[in-house]
């Protein structure tokens, strides 16, 4: 196996056209993902890196792997980690936070008594490494302290189909730099600093740990074993990698999950627009469940 790990890195893999095709409509049908001819470069480049840790010599090998009885068990969800995109920050898309403390909280209160009467029940769909669930948090304690005279109280269920970001999200340690958007009355509140200065990490609190529920999830399973109907979901910049059908698919299950009068949170660059699906929209980015 070594010799034949050194012929692999002497001699980079090419995907070929069937090959490339023969993988990307498999990531498309199975967690919806839009993999276009374009996308080809990206998808080589990625899964190089699985090629040389498995000491496969080609793409035509690796995707027989893949598609084998063994391959199917170990290997597929390596490949899924390698195509998905995981890019996100803490705090990231502000106004969304202003939104919800203004008015998502205070409506959710007012009409189905969420948060006072009974536990506001939040999903954070395709968390990543966690910056989101612990951004909504952070927000979410403070609006508890201000608002909710200790009466306030939430939950936040945090998906992702990458085990690997999920690992990343539940061990809720980050370098420095990534908490440069955190407030700094927050950093030193909710974050604990490494106690090796020279690594310059940091920590979430245990508290805000504990109301994070973390689980893989893929958004084309038919059932998302939920057993809560939730009251907000944040679902930004993941939807504008499906095509219109798996869009409104999607978007139609969320509806579903979600409490009558419930918001949804959507990235900057993702709309409803066009998609028959039951919601309206109440402000740029965020929308309401029709009841």
């Amino acid at each position: 196996m070594a010799a034949e790990y050194d012929d692999v890195r002497r001699e980079t893999a090419v995907l070929s056209d069937k090959v490339f095709r023969r993988l990307s409509e498999f990531v498309q049908n199975e967690v919806g993902i839009k993999m276009p001819p374009a996308k080809k470069t990206m998808l080589e480049a990625r899964l190089q890196r699985r090629l040389r840790k498995l000491g496969i010599a080609s793409f035509e090998q690796y995707s027989d792997f893949v598609f084998s009885p063994n391959g199917a068990e170990s290997e597929l969800v390596h490949m899924i980690d390698a195509v998905t995109t995981n890019k996100t920050d803490f705090f990231r898309e502000p106004n969304h936070f202003d939104y919800l403390t203004k008015h998502a909280l205070p409506t959710l209160a007012d009409t189905i008594g969420a948060g006072i009467m009974r536990p506001l029940m939040l999903w954070s769909a395709g968390c990543s490494t966690g910056e989101e669930p612990y951004t909504l948090t952070m927000v979410l304690s403070e609006y508890g302290e201000r608002a909710g005279g200790g009466r306030f109280s939430f939950s936040i269920i945090a998906t992702d189909i990458s085990t690997k970001v999920l690992d990343a999200a539940k061990a809720a340690i980050y370098d420095a730099e990534k908490i440069e958007p955190v407030p700094m009355p927050l950093r030193k509140k909710y974050l604990l600093k490494g106690k090796d200065p020279s690594k310059q990490l940091v920590r979430i609190v245990p508290e805000l740990r504990r109301c994070v529920r973390f689980r893989r999830l893929n958004f084309m399973d038919d059932d998302f074993g939920f057993r809560e109907t939730m009251d907000i979901v944040f679902c930004r910049n993941v939807v504008i990698y499906f095509d219109k059908q798996t869009q409104e698919r999607l978007l139609t299950k969320f509806a579903r999950y979600l409490n009558p009068g419930g918001f949804l949170f959507m990235g900057h660059s993702e709309t409803i627009g066009g998609l028959n699906v039951p919601f309206a929209q109440v402000a740029p980015t965020i929308y309401r469940v029709k009841k």
